[in-house]
């Protein structure tokens, strides 16, 4: 009864959010400004809900409970409670978002949040689009604080482009941009600056105990990313493409451009299946030229 999972996306309107996200096949509703569609997610609050084949209406959470989560999540999952690791989203930044930090481990615990790590892969980008990620070479946490706009690195973008944002990294995402984020299964974000907007809780303190302020002008980051927590690579598809789940992980597939098919389900651009860890061998056929996707696994341990 295993088989590659597509998951209902979850709406989320943020003030910087557009309509942008209705290209990908997600129905935006009149007047919505959507700035995310959560495609995966085990939140106790945000529940994936299957939309495909036998599971279909079933929660992500209640899969894992059914099926144990070394079948659907795998051997090389986290310690701890045995929820679905990772959170896959798409964002439409039509307005750039806040300057914020995700904390690293030890901030989390002290300040009760969770700690998360992120990738994000431009699918978009408008002319002299850029990233906010890290300090300008220079900058002190003293000048931080006084001008914190003014202390972010700026990286143009294309679409294609890949960075990694490790717990700790102070960042944002500029105007003009739709992007892929895989991330850590955590909602823990501090706002530092938010561009003259009003009505947000800013969280300056707990931002400035979780800055890395020796983290300056990091670059764009070459696909495979790995990290203790996922490893992200593109699949440049030319043919059939044969792989496995072999009890050790799961894997994301997200289609990137073009059409595929895996098993009887099609993916198209913006669209994403968890293929269960105990799945066992599988195939990826391109249904257009030009395919590719992004595969999202966890690290073997």
């Amino acid at each position: 009864m295993l088989y590659p999972l597509k998951f209902e996306p979850i709406l989320v309107e943020r003030i910087w959010g557009g309509n942008a996200l209705a290209r990908y096949g997600k129905i935006i509703p009149p007047g919505q400004r959507i700035g995310e569609t959560w495609e995966i997610s085990d939140r106790d609050d945000v529940q994936s809900r299957v939309a495909n084949g036998p599971h279909k209406g079933k929660t992500l959470r209640q899969l894992i409970d059914s099926f144990g989560p070394e079948t659907v999540i795998g051997r090389a999952r986290p310690p701890g409670a045995p929820r679905f690791p990772l959170l896959v989203k798409l964002l439409d930044a039509r307005e750039t978002l806040s300057v914020q930090v995700h904390p690293p481990p030890a901030a989390a615990g002290q300040l009760g949040g969770e700690p998360k790590t992120e990738m994000w892969y431009i699918l978009e980008a408008a002319p002299q689009a850029k990233l906010f990620a890290g300090l300008r070479r220079g900058v002190t946490r003293a000048q931080f604080e006084q001008a914190p706009a003014d202390s972010v690195h700026r990286i143009p973008v294309r679409p294609g482009d890949a960075i990694f944002i490790p717990s700790g990294r102070v960042h944002a995402v500029g105007a003009g941009l739709v992007l892929v984020e895989i991330q850590q299964n955590s909602d823990t974000t501090y706002r530092v600056y938010d561009w003259g907007r009003t009505g947000r809780q800013l969280h300056l303190q707990e931002s400035l105990a979780c800055i890395n302020f020796d983290d300056f002008e990091p670059a764009p980051t070459p696909l495979p990313i790995t990290c203790e927590h996922f490893t992200v690579e593109k699949l440049v598809l030319n043919g059939e493409h044969h792989d496995r789940c072999d009890g050790s992980t799961f894997h994301v597939l997200g289609c990137i451009a073009g059409e595929i098919a895996v098993g009887d389900e099609v993916l198209r651009v913006g669209e994403f299946a968890l293929l269960p860890a105990g799945l066992g061998p599988y195939t990826l056929m391109p249904l257009a030229k030009n395919t590719a996707a992004l595969k999202t696994f966890l690290p073997k341990k």
